[in-house]
């Protein structure tokens, strides 16, 4: 990869999910549909996206006539702070936030298929490079994105989480691959419900997807009663943005109430929400974060990432962070006294690692009280050097340590570590012994034990302090999206659009060379109503009687009722411009 002064900033473990843009693998009939779409919602658009979509189109580089390459949107985006990277679709949801927390627009290299032209569940270059693009110019939506990023790579999701993601990554692979069965689609489809119907309580994650995908995906905004689009969702969908602003579709005023509305990815959506300003997009989420562990800590915190099952972080009140596996946690009164990591654990300090404590060292795990000792008031990171000689925290000495919660920890002092204001919060013991009751938490055998201070645990969060101290924490689908494989008739139609593309960019009209073209379409393809109507926009000013004749061709495939609205949409489009 190819990195510029803000995707280098990403961590290394990110670094998996980016792939090469297969541009060579477009065909000319996907470009046909990109420059379909972009010119059907750079003229419809207007009037009902909201004011910076179309500007915002110039300033990040997205035209109408090709499929944008990554390497030319980022020597764009650049100049407003951004990158853009290409992926294999669907990627896990903490990593899609913490790409974005890094100014990084995750993009898939895939676009949709001609049947998909009017919507596509799948994640592609339409809707994340001509959706998501445009509205980051706007500096306050900007801004918003990337704390939304920020936030929500640290929500804490749950082992149903992770199974809906892989069950949406599979159902929209097949959808978006015309080679798939119906009988896999339905199979996958029913997965999804399935689960949906299963989901209980929503995850942190879950909250918070629902809250991005009713302002990034399928946010409205100004006012109630006539909004404009904002969300990428809506804008890179020619169904949904017509549809959306229709009064059948529920207008709700937005709020964090949106945390706990659902969505389905595979229907138009019953209802949207409003927001009156970008600046109410950044007022929620904050409330929001204000409900998430990553700020209220304390047992529900450590519970959350225990039943998450993936590595999660805690910080305590001494500022030191612990990040690993949760597996164990030990409460009185509703208070976390005592917690435990299993496997690679790295301790951090305002995430960078402590030298000397990082997995290699921590490799089976770690456990640590917390609270204050037994019958002394200030806690020990409170502590100053006479109150810690007074209690006997002293390097050398043999100790005793009760705390509140029942944990005793016994042992010789062999060193600490401080911050930098010199508040210890890291103890280290030879000869330690921890117990709670008659439960040995941690035999003299095990080796040396490191004990973590704190009087309480202020924050827990997804994913490790420290963005160095782990060289892989996402896992890659196994699910990958399949090269789509095309018939011979097929690339006899590719080919046929190449053709097309070529004569029109030439800039010079043979009535013959046209004729001829008309003819092979008519004999090989004469469903094809996208190339017809290319041909439609080429010759309309050109040749008036191939044009009649081109024409006829398109009335009689407007019988479809799938393709009428496409054709008369297409049509509109040529005789204004």
């Amino acid at each position: 990869m190819k990195l510029n002064n803000v995707t280098k900033k990403l961590p290394k473990y990110l670094h998996k999910f980016i792939v090469k843009q297969p541009y060579e693998e477009y065909t000319a009939q996907n470009q046909a549909v990109w420059r379909y779409v972009m010119r059907l919602n750079m003229s419809s658009l207007k009037k009902v996206a909201h004011s910076c979509y179309i500007d915002g189109l110039n300033k990040t580089g997205i035209v109408e006539d090709f499929i944008p390459e990554m390497e030319g949107m980022n020597r764009i985006l650049k100049n407003i702070g951004w990158a853009a990277v290409s992926v294999d679709g669907f990627i896990p949801p903490n990593a899609f936030m913490e790409f974005q927390s890094y100014n990084v627009l995750v993009i898939s290299s895939e676009i949709r298929t001609i049947d998909h032209i009017k919507y596509t569940p799948a994640p592609d270059i339409i809707h994340e490079a001509a959706g998501h693009a445009p509205i980051i110019a706007n500096q306050e939506y900007s801004e918003y994105l990337r704390r939304l990023g920020e936030i929500g790579c640290k929500a804490i999701s749950s082992p149903k989480d992770d199974e809906m993601y892989e069950a949406v990554r599979l159902l929209s692979i097949l959808k978006e691959n015309p080679n798939s069965s119906k009988k896999d689609i339905e199979e996958a489809n029913n997965s999804v419900n399935r689960l949906q119907n299963e989901m209980g309580e929503l995850s942190e994650m879950a909250k918070i997807r629902n809250l991005h995908w009713w302002t990034v995906e399928y946010g409205l905004i100004g006012d109630l009663n006539n909004p404009k689009i904002y969300g990428a969702g809506l804008l890179s969908s020619i169904e949904e943005s017509q549809a959306c602003l229709e009064k059948k579709v529920r207008k709700i005023p937005y709020s964090i109430d949106a945390a706990n509305v659902n969505f389905d990815i595979t229907n138009t959506q019953p209802q949207l929400f409003v927001v009156p300003d970008f600046s109410k997009l950044s007022f929620v989420l904050e409330k929001f974060a204000n409900t998430m562990a990553i700020r209220t800590g304390g047992l529900n915190g450590v519970r959350k990432l225990i039943d998450s099952k993936t590595m999660g972080s805690v910080e305590l009140s001494s500022g030191v962070q612990v990040s690993g596996h949760f597996t164990n946690v030990i409460q009185k009164n509703k208070k976390t006294i005592y917690f435990n990591t299993s496997g690679e654990t790295a301790i951090s300090v305002n995430g960078k690692e402590l030298i000397g404590h990082g997995k290699e060292y921590h490799k089976v795990g770690f456990g640590s009280p917390v609270g204050k000792l037994e019958g002394i008031n200030i806690a020990i990171e409170n502590m100053s050097p006479k109150d810690l000689k007074r209690n006997g925290i002293v390097e050398g000495k043999k100790v005793i340590l009760n705390f509140e919660g029942g944990i005793k920890v016994e042992g010789e002092i062999i060193t600490g570590k401080r911050d930098l204001q010199g508040k210890i919060i890291l103890i280290s013991f030879k000869d330690c012994r921890v117990t709670y009751l008659e439960k040995v938490l941690f035999d003299p055998s095990w080796g040396v034990y490191d004990m973590a201070v704190g009087e309480n645990i202020t924050s827990a969060f997804a994913g490790p302090a420290s963005t160095d101290s782990f060289s892989d924490i996402y896992s890659i689908s196994d699910k990958k999206t399949n090269k789509i494989i095309y018939s011979k008739a097929d690339q006899e139609i590719h080919k046929l659009y190449k053709s097309l593309r070529v004569f029109r960019e030439n800039k010079t009209f043979d009535s013959k060379v046209y004729t001829d073209l008309f003819k092979e379409i008519k004999e090989n393809c004469p469903d094809e109503w996208l190339i017809l109507l290319e041909l439609y926009e080429v010759v309309y000013f050109n040749d008036i009687t191939l044009a009649k004749e081109v024409h006829i061709e398109l009335v009689r495939l407007k019988r479809n009722k799938n393709l009428k609205q496409l054709i008369c949409d297409g049509l509109d489009l040529i005789k204004k411009h």
